[in-house]
């Protein structure tokens, strides 16, 4: 599919969906006075006629360009009228507040609120966040149902977005940046996200063409708030997984806030539903905390800290695979000795001052400190017998190895340890002058790395060791012939890298909203420098620099179809990283340039109603230039960079996103994308990169039962198609380009709500205390499909033959969960 092609399909898809008309829509959240959702508040017009739900939210259909009184009332509460006047298919979000004293009645000058449309931002409920169901709850488990993110490892918090790898993606909390150990190689060995979910109160998510206020990454940003308490409040939550713990504290002159958050994570039982039997004690801890203070109208200040505490302890034991086809199924068995002890341990802090000098001109003062300490040393000894497998039904050897292909064993060994420590200082300003707003920023950013890699590895094949592939020894044609060179280990990496980083970045950019003759346009321009330089004891790499131009123009013409168009690009580039400077040898290569991409997006937010309910459909069209590519390859979550730039590429694709109210009162939404991207590496030709996931669909769904609305359902579906992968270890890509199988995954939830704030009576002993008590059931990997993360690969030293095992993810888990909040 060419270029033209998937531009005509896109704006005839467009085109073809403004047949929908939509009426003008008044929507929102009912709160009490102390910011609290109220839910079965009756919301009505002269013609229609509706009620909030559990969580305070409404949607009414009104009568357009005439005025209309809408009204909201509450058994508990004093009736409130407001006064609208709306255009065509226009949408309006009022957030009402109702008190116990006296009637209200007002009206409203409307101002529809397009910022994050016109922004092309994808907004995420927490309430969504907290109850979807997966391996990783969480807000990465969400991101990875959205068009264009994509993961194949549920074990994992980490994603890919429209062909960048894990390494691209930004992440912010309260404008601070976050950061991820460094050493992690499997999915399994994460643990906990850095985002406590239950301390969130806005997520935001940009998949590309982001303004120049958000960092020097080439893929995506997610932006994060954590909430400010109103009053005391606390949330419990146990499953089998796990448990959480946070409270929400406020003191009596409401100066002082503070948000605290606990969290217990084991994976065992998923990580017992694969293959490999093991012993298997992880423990996975963290306390995170955000305190603020008003310290008057103007000055506030606010702090952000971690705890973190990740300890992995694995011993394999024994594995059969099974794999093959019906005529000729084989089997791996695996018997294994020793032992894997890993640790992470992370100490986040960071102090944010917000200074409003006058009502247009805002200061922000962030320092923040990262400091991780890492272990990884294991020594494992595997001995493997690869047979085919007897498929003689009745027989009595039915489902065992009859006949033995190979032998062999294999010896692992490593002593990783690595120290790093970050210290950012940062300071921005926000201008608001005569409906320009204007923004800037100038950051300084230290990263000290101590880093010592000692990684080898040993492999026989029915005794007779294997050599690297990468080396130009000898011809090793044995047993038929006696092999003359050095014995040397399949792979063998040592080094000690000493570095300091020193980065120098800022940003300037400029926004508008306004009319061109009926139409409302925004507009935004901006620009971002970076200069950094490595060096270590001995030496220093090059000063560096980059100078990153971006812009965004968004209109919503004054048509009867409600819609917003997008056109947001830019100069993109990312300055490497420590991982992006350690090359596959262990050793820090100082002078790696930054990679650089041009992103062009065009999008188009069209809002309609349906069943007479409303619904959006975002639609995008992106493409990518890639220059200065630092190729790598991807092993279960674990990157491996060239460090070198010898590399260009591009990335293409097409993403859709439709949510609304597939059943009145919850929101869902399904999801299609479509990507390709390559990369031509010292002018051999384009290939697909790592991340090439060509096709993508997923499905979020809420419902409850109509009769018992208490009883809901959650399910969490998603379908991508392989990624290239699952080669042998340091093979030439350009001669494997073999695929992983689809990955396909369903995860379902089952919740009843034992005790609602709405519903519980206040003469009813201690259930008064609760705002809600639920008791849920959550199947993962529904329907037990099989799906692999890598390949490990087997050689018959005999036929020369090399096997491809695959290393197949969880099967089919139960869980049970019991949440409460006070």
């Amino acid at each position: 599919m060419n270029s033209k092609k998937i531009i005509f399909g896109f704006i005839a898809f467009i085109l073809g969906l403004s047949c929908f008309a939509q009426s003008a829509i008044v929507k929102g959240i009912v709160l009490d006075q102390n910011d609290k959702p109220i839910g079965n508040v009756n919301v009505s017009c002269s013609v229609s006629r509706t009620q909030s739900n559990a969580n305070g939210f409404y949607v009414l259909n009104i009568p357009e360009n005439q005025k209309v009184a809408v009204t909201f009332t509450h058994v508990s509460f004093k009736k409130a009228t407001v006064f609208l006047t709306l255009k065509t298919n226009e949408e309006l979000e009022f957030n009402l507040v109702m008190n116990d004293q006296q009637e209200q009645m007002g009206e409203i000058v409307v101002t529809t609120n397009n910022k994050k449309r016109f922004q092309g931002i994808t907004s995420i409920a927490p309430d969504v966040i907290r109850k979807i169901p997966g391996a990783n709850a969480g807000i990465e488990n969400i991101l990875k149902t959205l068009p264009g993110v994509n993961s194949n490892n549920e074990l994992s918090t980490q994603y890919a977005v429209r062909g960048g790898n894990y390494d691209e993606n930004l992440v912010y909390v309260n404008e601070i940046e976050i950061y991820r150990p460094f050493l992690i190689r499997s999915g399994q060995q994460e643990g906990l996200s850095f985002t406590n979910t239950d301390l969130v109160q806005n997520v935001d998510f940009s998949a590309g063409g982001f303004q120049a206020k958000f960092g020097d990454k080439l893929s995506s940003v997610l932006d994060i708030t954590y909430r400010k308490p109103i009053e005391f409040a606390a949330t419990f939550e146990a499953s089998l997984l796990g448990g959480s713990f946070s409270v929400d504290a406020i003191s009596k002159n409401k100066k002082w806030t503070a948000i605290t958050g606990v969290r217990y994570r084991n994976n065992s039982l998923l990580v017992n539903s694969q293959d490999t039997e093991t012993n298997y004690t992880p423990t996975f801890a963290d306390i995170q905390t955000n305190i603020n203070y008003q310290a008057s109208a103007k000055w506030q200040w606010s702090f952000l800290g971690n705890i973190s505490q990740n300890q992995y302890q694995y011993q394999p034991l024994t594995r059969q695979t099974k794999f093959g086809t019906i005529d000729q199924p084989m089997a791996l068995s695996v018997y294994y000795e020793g032992q894997e002890k890993d640790k992470y341990e992370t100490y986040f802090g960071a102090v944010k001052t917000t200074f409003a000098a006058t009502p247009n001109f805002t200061l922000k003062f962030i320092g923040s400190a990262f400091h991780t300490l890492e272990q990884e040393h294991f020594d494992i000894f595997a001995q493997y017998r690869l047979g085919e497998v007897d498929s003689n039904i009745g027989s009595e050897t039915y489902g065992d190895v009859a006949f033995t292909r190979g032998i062999g064993s294999q010896l692992n060994h490593a002593r990783n340890d690595l120290d790093a420590f970050i210290i950012n200082a940062e300071v921005k300003g926000f201008h608001d002058w005569r409906k320009n707003e204007i923004e800037w920023g100038v950051k300084y950013t230290r990263e000290s790395i101590r880093d010592r890699v000692v990684e080898w590895e040993v492999i026989d094949s029915a005794g007779f060791s294997i050599n690297p592939p990468i080396f130009n020894l000898p011809k090793n044609d044995q047993p038929y012939s006696s092999y003359q060179g050095p014995l040397v280990p399949y792979k063998n990496i040592r080094a000690v890298n000493f570095n300091t980083i020193n980065r120098f970045s800022g940003y300037g950019q400029w926004s508008r909203t306004g009319n061109l003759g009926a139409a409302e346009v925004s507009y935004n321009a901006g620009v971002r420098v970076h200069s950094w330089e490595v060096s270590d004891s001995n030496s220093k790499g090059a000063a560096q620099f980059t100078f990153s131009p971006r812009a965004q123009i968004s209109i919503k013409p004054e048509w009867d179809t409600e819609m917003v168009f997008r056109l947001s690009g830019g100069l993109y580039h990312q300055p490497p990283f420590y991982r992006e400077l350690r090359d596959a040898d262990g050793v820090v290569q100082p002078d790696v340039k930054a990679q650089q991409s041009v992103h062009i997006v065009l999008s188009d937010d069209y809002s309609f109603e349906m069943w007479n309910r409303p619904f959006k459909l975002v639609s995008e069209l992106y493409y990518k230039s890639l220059t200065d590519v630092n190729t790598y390859t991807i092993d279960n979550v674990r990157i491996r960079y060239a460090a070198s730039n010898v590399a260009k590429g591009y990335a293409q694709g097409l993403d859709f996103r439709l949510n609304g109210e597939f059943v009145s009162g919850t929101e869902s939404w399904i999801s299609f994308g479509y990507l390709k991207t390559e990369e031509n590496s010292n002018n051999r030709g384009y290939i697909a990169r790592p991340t090439d996931q060509r096709l993508k669909f997923a499905l979020l769904f809420q419902d409850y039962m109509p009769n018992i609305p208490s009883v809901k359902l959650y399910l969490n579906l998603v379908y991508n198609t392989g990624l290239p992968g699952g080669s042998p270890s340091y093979s030439d890509p350009y001669l494997y380009q073999r695929r992983l199988n689809d990955y396909r995954r369903v995860d379902v939830g089952f919740s009843k709500v034992l005790i609602d704030r709405n519903d519980v009576n206040p003469n009813k002993s201690w259930f008064v205390n609760f705002k809600e008590l639920a008791l849920g059931v959550e199947i993962f990997n529904l329907f037990n499909n099989q799906n692999a993360i890598t390949n490990t690969w087997v050689r018959d030293v005999y036929s020369k033959n090399e096997y491809a095992i695959p290393n197949y993810m969880t099967t089919r888990v139960f869980n049970i969960k019991l949440s409460a909040r006070l």
